[in-house]
């Protein structure tokens, strides 16, 4: 496939899983402010639906974890869940907040639930920011769907079909290749190893650049580096561009 505006970047792309989970309340504006003020462009983040269709950056199904609250966001108008705060202090952004507040970021999606896909869709449609949005997810059909609907403008990483298909070509079976922009992978699955020599060999074939997540250890990342991925996601934005740096492969914001 065709390269995507998206991906459009120099060097190893340092994507800020969440923000900086770890470094920062997760998917708030805090944590986007903390990696962008690292000089970050790029940041992974999801979406859930409230009842009236709302765009929440939001990861988890429910709202306990995060708020204290019980039940899910697509229980919830907007209004109802205006007043929820992160960990007791920051509040639960919107999308199109952080897409307006944060102008020359590229954000990485993952819809969490079909009615977020669905809002996504029509946002996108509304906006028109194509260029800054990549989409991810485990759900084949919900991706499968997306592309119906959008077509070549929205870039988007293979769901498990997908990353399965480029995996067996890495071992040499000569099976189709996924529908897809790039590759956004963990770097094990069920006990073995999903990113190796040969699958970033066959993904680059296929003109797939590979993104490998979550990573938040010196080494790992090193070795993913050193292996030739082109994109690490990180809970810990202040440790990956350090390595960046040290490895001369960090590239400041223009």
């Amino acid at each position: 496939m065709r390269r995507h505006p998206y991906l459009d970047a120099p060097g190893p792309i340092a994507f800020a899983h969440r923000g900086g989970g770890l470094e920062a309340p997760e998917n708030t504006i805090a944590s986007f402010q903390h990696s962008v003020d690292l000089g970050y462009r790029y940041i992974e983040t999801d979406v859930q639906a409230t009842k009236d269709g709302v765009l929440l950056v939001f990861h988890d199904d429910t709202l306990e974890r995060l708020t204290g609250r019980p039940g899910r966001p697509l229980d919830f108008t907007w209004a109802e869940l205006a007043d929820a705060r992160i960990h007791g202090a920051e509040p639960i952004p919107l999308l199109e907040e952080v897409m307006e507040r944060f102008p020359t970021v590229r954000f990485n999606i993952d819809p969490k639930t079909d009615a977020a896909a669905d809002a996504l869709a029509a946002f996108l449609e509304r906006t028109q920011a194509f260029d800054r949005i990549c989409v991810g997810s485990f759900s084949d059909a919900r991706l499968a769907r997306l592309r119906r609907r959008l077509g070549p403008r929205l870039c988007t990483s293979p769901g498990p079909l997908g990353v399965t298909r480029v995996w067996l070509r890495g071992h040499g079976l000569p099976v189709p290749g996924p529908e897809a922009n790039c590759l956004q992978v963990p770097p094990r699955q069920f006990g073995m190893a999903l990113v190796f020599p040969g699958f970033i060999n066959a993904a680059h074939a296929l003109g797939l650049p590979v993104h490998v997540w979550t990573i938040d250890e010196e080494v790992e990342m090193d070795r993913l580096l050193d292996m030739g991925v082109d994109g690490i996601m990180t809970d810990r934005p202040t440790l990956l561009k350090s390595v960046l740096i040290r490895r001369g492969e960090w590239r400041e914001p223009t």
